[in-house]
């Protein structure tokens, strides 16, 4: 059976390079949460601004929604009802024998 491993680890030819790789490293690690961090912000901003715009909307409708529905005069006894009343009479076909 065969085996093989993989070494992945820093080149240790070099003290200076491994250095420079692990600080370039670091540095860039730390740049991705800083720049996440303030992308996570401004997304964050922009969900806050639309949620407040969308709120003034609703609130803003229901506010005229009622003042509509405080101008409007009583519904009188007739039209609260909703009953139509009425004969019918019914008719047979004509049946053959």
């Amino acid at each position: 059976m065969k085996q093989t491993t993989f070494n992945r680890r820093i080149p240790v030819g070099n003290p200076i390079a491994n250095a420079l790789v692990v600080v370039v490293g670091t540095l860039i690690i730390g740049a991705s949460i800083v720049l996440g961090f303030f992308a996570f912000l401004v997304l964050a901003g922009i969900v806050i601004v639309l949620g407040a715009i969308v709120s003034l909307r609703v609130w803003w409708f229901n506010r005229k929604l009622r003042r509509e529905m405080e101008n409007q005069p009583p519904p009188s006894d007739s039209v609260r009802l909703h009953v139509i009343e009425g004969e019918y009479h019914v008719v047979k076909g004509d049946e053959k024998p």
